[in-house]
């Protein structure tokens, strides 16, 4: 059986690093064309590029699959089977029709919740108790093809978004590890997603990561540790932002207007819409990130209004 790899980001490098470990004849592997990356804006091999090249790998990138040759290029490995991982690219129906297995998917939510781009952060944005991984049999429609196989797990109560996104990286690895051989051999027939229970995880923007410091501080938590580490929570400080990596909602009577700011003992604590949120780690410009202790021995920001 020949496989197709297909990924770009970290969260595809744990599958193609299964596929690998496990001795699956993994004949090419397509990922995104190199992007300007860094201070110097240099062009950056993708992190699947990367694990590609030190095993030795065939590595194809076309920008898209209309380029001249492309759809060739793809016929021409004779693949059984098309894997594919936040691969960044929607796949045309010529290519889903050349594999002799077709394409299949691991997508970052339970289906059909959470569809699209961004479903990690969505589901924590939201205040889902549970989340996981969905093997899936690609389609036209995006991310609606029908659902081969499911794992889920709990969100953990302080889990960032960084955090969770590492932790379905390797289920879903273990997912598609346990499904291929009977995915090889034809026996998982797919179920198909009930449309009524559709939600859709848009796109992260930089503009959401900016506290409204009138909203209940538990809904203010969810947002820093959704953004924790893109595009990170952040409010004005005096002037300047103030990025927000981690945070605690506490039950507790506001203590002002809201993003007012109060010092108790070592503690720095905010008024919310409902509640207060205790500030745990913070970052200036320039800065490193530090615990809110260290901040509170350089900072008197006791009575300060942040927005």
């Amino acid at each position: 059986m020949k496989i197709i790899f297909a990924g770009t980001p970290d969260f595809a490098v744990p599958t193609l690093q299964m596929l690998l470990d496990n001795g699956y004849p993994v004949c090419a592997v397509y990922t995104q064309p190199d992007r300007p990356a860094g201070r110097g804006r240099h062009a950056a091999a993708s992190p699947v590029k990367q694990l590609a090249l030190q095993h030795g790998l065939t590595v194809m990138q076309p920008a898209s699959f209309k380029e001249p040759g492309a759809l060739d290029a793809l016929r021409a490995f004779d693949a059984d089977l098309m894997v594919v991982v936040a691969y960044g690219m929607l796949l045309p129906q010529a290519v889903l029709d050349i594999p002799r297995l077709g394409c299949v998917n691991n997508h970052a939510s339970l289906l059909p919740r959470w569809r699209g781009a961004a479903p990690i952060q969505r589901s924590l944005l939201a205040g889902d108790k549970e989340t996981g991984v969905t093997l899936m049999r690609i389609e036209l429609k995006l991310d609606a093809g029908p659902m081969l196989r499911k794992a889920a797990v709990a969100i953990g109560a302080d889990e960032t978004g960084g955090e969770l996104h590492d932790r379905l990286a390797q289920l879903g690895a273990e997912l598609l590890r346990e499904s291929l051989p009977d995915l090889l051999a034809e026996r998982l027939p797919g179920e198909i997603q009930d449309e009524s229970l559709v939600t859709y995880a848009e796109k992260l923007n930089k503009q959401e990561a900016r506290i409204d410091w009138g909203r209940p501080a538990a809904d203010i938590e969810r947002q820093v540790r959704a953004f924790n580490p893109w595009p990170v929570a952040e409010t004005q400080y005096q002037g300047q932002q103030l990025r927000i990596w981690r945070a605690k909602a506490l039950a507790l009577a506001a203590h002002g207007q809201p993003g007012t700011v109060k010092v108790d003992g070592r503690t720095l604590l905010v008024a919310a819409g409902d509640g207060v949120l205790r500030l745990d780690e913070v970052q200036l410009p320039g800065g490193k990130r530090m615990a809110a202790d260290a901040f509170l021995n350089a900072h008197n920001v006791s009575g300060v209004r942040l927005g």
